[in-house]
């Protein structure tokens, strides 16, 4: 071998080295590794999320700020807190924050038609108001083609503009929820029309500058395609390969600013979320109440995403519970950030991995700093599987469907089918399998002709190394639902084992 091929190759396995240490290592700015960065770290195995920052804000002081892993796999750079990442559709916070900053100043009202301030529009849309358009109730045509995420015209901005003004409405205003970035092109409009400025000048000086955002201003408005200095690269495995990925360049047009397409820091956006609390960027409490507050539809209820982010405010998802509400803007399924206003708790956590999915693990962040909020204290769990959580701490899983059969008579429950099957998956998630193991048999005791709970015991039987018992109930699974093609699958695999 020669001098020189052994050169490269101690290189490269020093760069590998490099690239593990960093991937699982961190630096923290207040405190060293304690159970949050534990925490974090084994988020970062489970999910393969390559570079992550995190910000705890606290009774309205930053409590804790880390780095965790590589903002650059190809180049080994690890993440510090001056990174900046993607935050996509978390601009819309800003953006709805910007509303009610202009609300403040006399200058728009939420309830009013789009058309006082946009007289220029197709007569169907003229009824629709500010509110609807940020609260993705409007009924709009979306001048993004959800196939392929682009524009509807192959000719640009302008014709996409045309093309969707041509378009009839999807619903009437506010009996739906249905996300779409036509709602923020006019949003911008607007903002533009009654501030006298550009979208991203009245932003740059009337929040980030008021907030010491320095290194978001620095970042600019267009990140899906511009370079920027120190930042996080985006990655993805969703591209088909099962391998990890750049994520391919693109960019909205300037349109479309006010939907995505700034970048930050966990510390910035912490900063903001002060300055925003503390009466900086909003002077009345009033003003942060209507900006949290999410639309109610005609039937009552309120809409979003996901059963976590169940509602949707003036840019803002919502988590609406009764124990630790929160308002949860999200972005690119990459960043998000928690900020629960009856317990003075924010989170932020910034990654650049699509996919990662922050929002569903800032919970049990936050259960570091509330116990209660921890998973394995049963936070999150239905009422009616939260007094069966109680009861089965007391008795013991094995005895699940002779304790069933007692909340049944004594306190009339009723059991969903759907709830004990995700309360499976969440013990699952917390490695408790044996646990979850109980709670499948439950369900398919509760719901025997549902292929769905044979289905959920089945995996966790293979999960626990039991094939046999796996094989039967991939069976049952077939034999309510022949057409089955997973339990196809996983029995040709069992069988060969």
């Amino acid at each position: 071998m020669s001098s020189s091929i052994s050169c490269n190759i101690a290189k490269l396995m020093i760069v590998s080295a490099l690239s593990l240490s960093l991937l699982m290592g961190l630096t923290s700015s207040f405190v060293q590794a304690d159970e949050i960065d534990n925490f974090l770290r084994g988020e970062m195995v489970k999910r393969k999320i390559p570079g992550l920052q995190l910000a705890v804000v606290k009774n309205g002081k930053i409590v804790k700020t880390a780095s965790y892993g590589l903002a650059n796999i190809q180049d080994v750079i690890a993440v510090d807190d001056d990174t900046v990442f993607s935050i996509n559709s978390i601009t819309k916070a800003f953006t709805g924050v910007a509303v009610m900053q202009l609300v403040e100043q006399g200058k728009l009202e939420v309830s009013a038609k789009i058309s006082k301030y946009l007289p220029d529009l197709p007569v169907e849309w003229k009824n629709i108001t500010v509110k609807q358009l940020l609260t993705h109730t409007s009924g709009l045509p979306d001048i993004m083609n959800s196939n392929n995420g682009q524009l509807l015209s192959n000719d640009g901005a302008e014709a996409s503009w045309q093309m969707v003004k041509q378009q009839p409405l999807d619903f009437a205003a506010n009996t739906q929820f249905r996300y779409n970035q036509t709602n923020y092109l006019l949003i911008g409009k607007i903002i533009d029309s009654v501030s006298g400025q550009g979208f991203i000048e009245y932003i740059t000086q009337n929040q980030l500058r008021r907030a010491s955002m320095k290194r978001t201003e620095e970042a600019g408005f267009s990140n899906l395609k511009d370079v920027i200095a120190h930042s996080a690269r985006r990655y993805t495995y969703y591209y088909g390969s099962g391998k990890i990925s750049n994520i391919k360049a693109g960019d909205f047009p300037e349109f479309l600013r006010t939907t995505a397409g700034m970048s930050s820091t966990a510390t910035e956006i912490a900063n903001w979320v002060i300055a925003l609390q503390n009466g900086e960027l909003l002077k009345k409490p009033s003003s942060i109440e209507t900006l949290w507050t999410p639309a109610v539809l005609t039937n009552g209820k309120t809409k979003g995403f996901n059963n976590l982010l169940n509602g949707y405010a003036l840019g803002w998802p919502v988590v609406g519970r009764s124990e630790h509400p929160a308002v949860a803007p999200a972005g690119g399924d990459r960043a998000a950030f928690f900020v629960y206003p009856k317990d003075d708790l924010s989170i932020v956590v910034m990654t650049n991995l699509m996919g990662a999915i922050p929002s569903h693990f800032i919970d049990e962040i936050a259960g570091f700093y509330i116990p209660k909020m921890k998973a394995a204290n049963g936070f999150g769990l239905p009422p009616t599987i939260k007094t069966l959580w109680k009861a089965l701490e007391s008795k013991g899983d094995k005895r699940a469907i002779q304790v069933v059969e007692e909340l049944q008579k004594t306190n009339k429950l009723k059991f969903a089918e759907d709830e004990l099957n995700t309360w499976g998956y969440k013990l699952i998630n917390q490695k408790k399998k044996r646990q979850a193991l109980e709670v499948f048999k439950l369900n398919t005791y509760l719901f025997p002709l549902s292929a769905n709970t044979h289905d959920s015991l089945a995996e966790t039987y293979w999960l626990l190394g039991h094939t046999e018992k796996a094989v039967d109930h991939y069976k049952k699974v077939l034999g309510l639902k022949p057409e089955n093609e997973h339990a196809k699958e996983q029995l040709k695999k069992l069988n060969k084992t």
